[in-house]
């Protein structure tokens, strides 16, 4: 069974920094994307990785979020520094190729 698991959400104070990962079983991850929804918010595209592992990062984030895929870990990244209180979301992945695989989310509250 395809599945995707998120991971490394947590507190953060506004300018810190947190590392996401996504661990795919039951498939090859390739492309893929990381989402995130805050409350009352339609959920969004924050980064995207192609097959070939070029990266495209949205504006919101751009300078600040990066994103990563280690092949061999079959496992996906989000490297988040300098974050800020509109960053506060639920975090996810999903496959970019293939089947459509959501993983469960993980919050993120950057906050004082």
């Amino acid at each position: 069974q395809a599945q995707l698991m998120e991971s490394g959400g947590g507190l953060v104070q506004p300018g810190g920094s947190l590392r996401l990962s996504c661990v795919a079983s039951g498939f090859s991850l390739n492309a893929m994307g990381w989402y995130r929804q805050a409350p009352g918010k339609q959920r969004e595209l924050v980064a995207a990785i192609s097959s070939g592992g070029s990266p495209t990062i949205m504006d919101p984030v751009n300078g600040r979020f990066t994103i990563s895929r280690d092949s061999a870990k079959n496992t996906a990244y989000l490297d988040m520094k300098n974050l800020k209180p509109e960053d506060t979301a639920v975090y996810y992945c999903k496959t970019r190729s293939g089947p459509e695989v959501w993983g469960q989310g993980t919050q993120v509250t950057v906050s004082t």
